[in-house]
């Protein structure tokens, strides 16, 4: 897929292949997902549905008690627009129990927690239904570092990893994701009043501009000036992507043997099936 300008026909047949061929081939047949109510979650719920069949997607939306209401009606919205297994579980009790005895943690202290939270949900109810759990991080979030380690940035397979927040919207408005949920502010609900584009300084649309011309272009600091972007907002966003490469690499093993796991000692995933 070259540009940001994509065609949305043949992603879709893509990433709807990906998911119906990734799950297949460990011996599972149904895949389980977070649906927060956000556009991210709802595309992949979205792909999902037509790869595996709706009757073979579990959704699960779990709320603390400061989310935003709206939240939920729009992820019950997409579950009941494709006709999706959905539950909701309230993470209020979890998350406060743990707080209770650490009350002076910041707002991105809990945020984390709550991502692993949810995370450790999925996986749970990952193994009562027997499937594997798709992850809902598209390429700008992985790249920016904006995303919890071991909270939503974990899954068995993510289908929209590779594709960036203006493609997100593009294709989600192809596969038919509500309007309501494509219009709204981007927002990780982790606290009252929160957007991931108030946090993160600059819009989703002016960082993929650059994101890809840095990334998938390869343009150099000087190149990318010359085309018109400020210095201060380029040496920014390079620095968000340095600073969390950490959080898209396994976890690093000392080498002390002659085949390392991950290192010498590395097949496909579904090796041996």
């Amino acid at each position: 897929m070259g540009g940001l300008t994509v065609n949305t026909k043949l992603l879709r047949q893509i990433l709807v292949g990906f998911v119906r061929d990734e799950v297949y081939k460990v011996g599972v047949r149904k895949g389980v997902l977070g649906l927060s109510g956000g556009i991210d979650s709802a595309l992949v719920a979205y792909i999902a549905a037509e790869a595996l069949g709706p009757e073979n997607v579990h959704a699960y939306c779990m709320p603390y008690r400061t989310s935003n209401p709206e939240s939920e009606a729009h992820a019950r919205l997409v579950a009941e627009s494709l006709g999706i297994n959905f539950k909701v579980i309230e993470i209020t009790p979890m998350i406060d129990a743990y707080f209770n005895v650490i009350p002076d943690a910041d707002n991105m202290r809990r945020g984390n927690k709550m991502a692993r939270e949810r995370m450790t949900i999925l996986y749970d109810h990952s193994a009562a239904v027997g499937g594997l759990v798709l992850g809902t991080s598209n390429k700008t979030e992985l790249l920016l570092g904006y995303g919890t380690l071991h909270g939503d940035m974990a899954s068995a397979l993510n289908p929209i990893g590779d594709i960036y927040k203006s493609q997100v919207w593009a294709l989600s408005e192809a596969m038919g994701v509500p309007s309501e949920v494509i219009e709204k502010k981007p927002s990780a609900d982790l606290w009252a009043g929160q957007t991931d584009e108030q946090e993160l300084g600059f819009t989703y649309r002016e960082a993929d501009e650059l994101l890809y011309r840095m990334v998938d272009q390869r343009m150099s600091r000087e190149e990318l000036i010359a085309v018109g972007f400020d210095a201060a907002f380029i040496d920014n966003v390079a620095r968000k992507v340095q600073g969390s490469h950490f959080k898209r690499r396994l976890p690093i093993i000392a080498k002390v043997s002659n085949r390392t796991i991950d290192r010498d000692f590395r097949y496909a995933r579904d090796w041996g099936k």
